[in-house]
């Protein structure tokens, strides 16, 4: 039966598949090597630039949905994706949305943390500078809730396809607008399009809100979709050689 199930899917989505799993694997049997594959800030001690082509593999281990949704949302999503375009430009499609979402998440970490870091004193920076990396590498964190917050953004990595994910939803939503797609909370039928844009607003609206409970890369999310769409939009505009 799973034969049957992988036979099914579309090569490279297969693949993909399958690395998201080995590495999910990894993360429990060698969570020391798998931690340095996640991406963390670039203000971080702990980032390498080797991260921002390792961490749309990672996934949480503390949420076995976080792998699941991705996955999911790949194989349903990306497959139709993968025949209409093909292997090698899924591919690339896929690797730029998640190289986007990266580089959005980033950029907005580096500006929050600027904007927190000039209305510290320079007691505080130094004090901070001086103990939060070994205060968050024992798992340990500030009283002062700025301080926390600010050791937070330096030190936090970012996991998963998401980003790369929601480039395929974008994708999908503009070459199928129209395909119904039946939803699990609440379990009623919404047209694709419907369901991106919705989907991107509130990615939009949690992101600025910038909850400090919220674990959720949020304009990760939207920097997948962003690069997305500008990549279907180019290849629309050639489409002779699109499909």
């Amino acid at each position: 039966m799973f034969n049957n199930l992988l036979k099914n899917i579309s090569p490279v989505v297969k693949n993909i598949l399958l690395i998201n799993i080995i590495f999910y694997i990894a993360q429990w049997t060698l969570p020391s090597f798998t931690q340095q594959l996640e991406l963390f800030p670039v203000t971080s001690e702990d980032f390498r630039p080797w991260q921002l082509a390792t961490h749309f593999f990672m996934h949480s281990q503390f949420s076995i949905g976080h792998i699941f949704f991705n996955m999911f949302a790949l194989v349903i999503f990306g497959a139709q994706l993968e025949r209409v375009w093909g292997p090698k430009r899924f591919l690339g499609y896929y690797i730029a949305c998640a190289l986007g979402a990266a580089v959005l998440h980033l950029g907005v970490n580096y500006f929050r943390i600027q904007n927190i870091e000039a209305l510290l004193s320079v007691q505080d920076l130094e004090l901070f500078r001086n103990s939060a990396y070994d205060a968050f590498q024992k798992g340990m964190n500030f009283k002062d809730p700025i301080l926390a917050q600010l050791n937070l953004l330096h030190h936090t990595p970012m996991l998963g396809a998401s980003g790369a994910i929601f480039g395929l939803l974008a994708a999908f939503g503009y070459l199928f607008p129209n395909t119904e797609l039946m939803l699990l909370f609440p379990p009623i039928p919404i047209k694709a399009k419907y369901f991106v844009i919705g989907y991107a607003a509130l990615e939009l609206y949690l992101g600025v809100s910038n909850n400090s409970n919220d674990n959720v890369a949020h304009f990760a999310h939207l920097g997948g979709a962003f690069i997305g769409i500008i990549i279907v939009l180019y290849w629309s505009k050639k489409r002779n050689n699109f499909f």
